[in-house]
């Protein structure tokens, strides 16, 4: 009998146990939101990295070249010396060479135009541009931005609230700073002033909470797998401090992207700056960045920076290493509405499948934190869905006024 054919990466059927799955988002339908990310997003990135640095010619060259092939040309292979183009490879770049980048699995396309953009700024490469992160500018703007510097002193205030309180709103802190996404402001002017939903569509923040018991005798590790920098890795920063300090983890491993990516993704680079930001503050977040600061020279805080975390692959795919050190963790907290597809597979769920079916696979207890800015949703009540289509049509899943707080023990 014939062997059954591999599925190309990133389209693989979930293990058993988990709903059978719709197909994997592409971004071939016109009008659709992943097409005009594809189509205008991407585009509109390339023009803001483009005017951020005094680029040579042929750097100007090789942007150019990307946006004619993103629009209207196919996947292209790296470069033959690139060093992670045998890992891209494994990665479903073969299956894809040749391919409009509309017709392939969009998560898969997302992830490859920030590889080929870091190519042709001259990231990878040996000449002046080496090393520096192409959205650099944008997030140190934020981490300088006067909204940063009130957000910290809200701190204040709150270091006198019961525990209970505390503990809240530095959970709703990490998971509404979510909204600070330069990339998703690009494809949406106004997300910037529109206000937040008043709840949330899914809410399992106490079920988090008791997975982390505060004052335990041996507290575990959690797995904090970050999204954005700037106004985003500094409430998570302060989430993760909340967690050592009230004894709900021994040891906080936060995982950042290896290399820029998405625009605001945070690097072990915007690590540091966070760090630094909360430590130059005044009042009670100076006492958080010192808190933070010594907790990495302990050990109790650490930072990882795997390769798969800027892979364009769903975390059913997750490799060995990455697999037994989140079935050890207490908690993995995944952040963001990237991460969310890549936890339960970027397809069109029906929005009443259940969370926990979708990552059943998940070796450890997962949690949720994502601020609603793609269409991809699960473990809603069909009462809830109901609602907020009759309220707002289809917006609410893409819109960033809505959050959500999802829990698989």
């Amino acid at each position: 009998m014939p062997d059954t054919p591999t599925p190309p990466p990133g389209t693989s059927t979930p293990p058993s146990g988990t709903p059978v799955p719709p197909p994997v988002i592409l971004g071939d339908e016109s009008g659709s939101f992943p097409h005009a990310v594809l189509a205008e997003r991407h585009p509109a990135i390339i023009r803001q990295v483009r005017d951020a640095f005094p680029y040579d010619p042929a750097v100007h060259r090789a942007l150019d070249a990307l946006l004619e092939s993103c629009l209207k040309g196919v996947v292209e292979p790296l470069p033959a010396d690139a060093h992670d183009a045998g890992r891209w490879r494994e990665w479903g770049l073969d299956t894809y060479t040749g391919r409009s980048w509309f017709e392939v699995p969009w998560l898969w396309s997302e992830s490859y135009f920030y590889r080929r953009l870091l190519d042709a700024v001259g990231y990878f490469g040996r000449g002046v541009w080496r090393g520096i992160d192409p959205f650099q500018p944008f997030k140190r703007a934020e981490l300088d931005a006067p909204e940063t510097g009130e957000e910290l002193a809200a701190l204040d205030a709150l270091r006198t609230r019961p525990a209970a309180e505390r503990a809240r709103a530095l959970l709703h802190g990490s998971l509404w700073g979510n909204r600070a996404d330069l990339g998703f402001r690009l494809s949406d002017a106004d997300a910037e002033t529109r206000d937040a939903a008043p709840g949330l569509v899914a809410d399992d923040g106490e079920a988090l909470w008791a997975l982390l018991p505060a004052g335990r005798r041996n507290p575990g590790t959690v797995c904090l797998i970050a999204d954005n920098a700037g106004r985003e890795l500094v409430p998570d920063l302060l989430l993760a401090a909340h967690l050592l300090e009230q004894g709900r983890a021994g040891r906080v491993v936060l995982h950042v992207k290896p290399y820029p990516y998405y625009v605001s993704d945070a690097t072990p680079a915007d690590v540091v700056d966070a760090l630094r930001t909360l430590t130059t503050a005044p009042g009670e977040a100076a006492a958080y960045g010192r808190r933070l600061w010594a907790a990495a020279a302990d050990g109790t805080l650490a930072v990882r920076a795997h390769p798969f975390a800027a892979a364009p692959l769903p975390y059913a795919e997750l490799p060995p290493d990455l697999r037994a050190e989140f079935a050890a963790a207490d908690l993995t907290i995944v952040k963001g509405d990237l991460n969310y597809r890549r936890l339960v597979g970027d397809r069109r769920w029906p929005a009443t499948t259940p969370f926990a079916g979708t990552v059943a696979y998940f070796p450890g207890p997962v949690a949720a934190l994502r601020t609603l800015k793609s269409e991809v949703i699960t473990g809603l009540t069909g009462a809830t869905e109901s609602a907020l289509d009759a309220a707002e049509g289809g917006s609410w899943r893409t819109a960033g006024t809505h959050a959500l707080i999802q829990v698989r023990g």
